[in-house]
């Protein structure tokens, strides 16, 4: 039996021109659960990242914390599969549709746009972003140019199948990626239809790691969405 983790990364830049990058907070929980695993001894045998800036950065300050404190850990693999889906191409591409033709659309992104404070307004903009990506899971909205979320599924299941076969039996991993990869995990090994796997995906908070038992093709949940090092409800944030 081996033991895969995936980790979400960091807090991104969510609301900024550049969102493939950390905050300041997201670098500061990366920064905190590197070494709460390496003040506990938590050792790796292979460790490999998405292909995102926000996933080999999450990956490079768990990695230097471990330095610090004087703990192994392995030099991470940069593995395509495990990239998160093109929800931000869905999201340009169909909204302006959407607004003509959805009224619970064009609702809540009127509710945006008369958001008085930054908190409200990022709120609003995820039910927006919620609501125009259920759509494409439920298969109402065909994008062009981007998978679809069967593809992505597929693909998140390829990579980890093809993971698990280089790690080899007995082995611990992780991984760090984003939230739709693991919620797409998560349905492998609970057998879940698309829309509760995209509420897995909301539930994600940054930096936060779920465990999985692997052995042949057996692929069980251990644990989901685990953060004890964030101490405090500031830290916790789920964009």
């Amino acid at each position: 039996m081996s033991r895969l983790v995936l980790v979400r990364h960091g807090q991104a830049s969510f609301l900024e021109a550049d969102y493939d990058k950390l905050s300041p907070l997201g670098e500061t929980q990366s920064q905190l659960l590197g070494e709460h695993w390496a003040s506990r001894d938590v050792k790796f045998d292979h460790t490999a990242t998405g292909p995102l800036v926000r996933h080999r950065n999450t990956a490079r300050i768990v990695a230097e914390a471990y330095r610090r404190a004087g703990v192994r850990f392995p030099e991470p693999i940069a593995v395509p599969e495990f990239n998160e889906c093109d929800a931000e191409r869905v999201l340009r591409q169909a909204l302006p549709g959407l607004l003509e033709t959805d009224e619970q659309v064009r609702a809540l992104q009127d509710a945006a746009g008369a958001a008085s404070t930054p908190e409200e307004r990022s709120k609003s903009i995820q039910r927006v972003f919620e609501a125009v990506i259920g759509r494409w899971v439920s298969g109402e909205l065909p994008v062009s140019g981007a998978e679809s979320w069967a593809e992505f599924r597929a693909r998140i299941n390829r990579g980890i199948s093809a993971f698990m076969a280089r790690c080899g039996h007995g082995a611990t991993a992780v991984i760090f990626t984003s939230g739709g990869p693991i919620a797409a995990a998560v349905e492998r090994a609970l057998h879940l239809g698309p829309l509760d796997t995209l509420r897995v995906m909301w539930m994600s908070r940054n930096s936060s790691y779920s465990e999985f038992l692997f052995s042949g093709e057996r692929f069980t949940l251990s644990a989901f969405n685990a953060s004890p090092h964030l101490d405090g409800t500031k830290l916790i944030t789920y964009r």
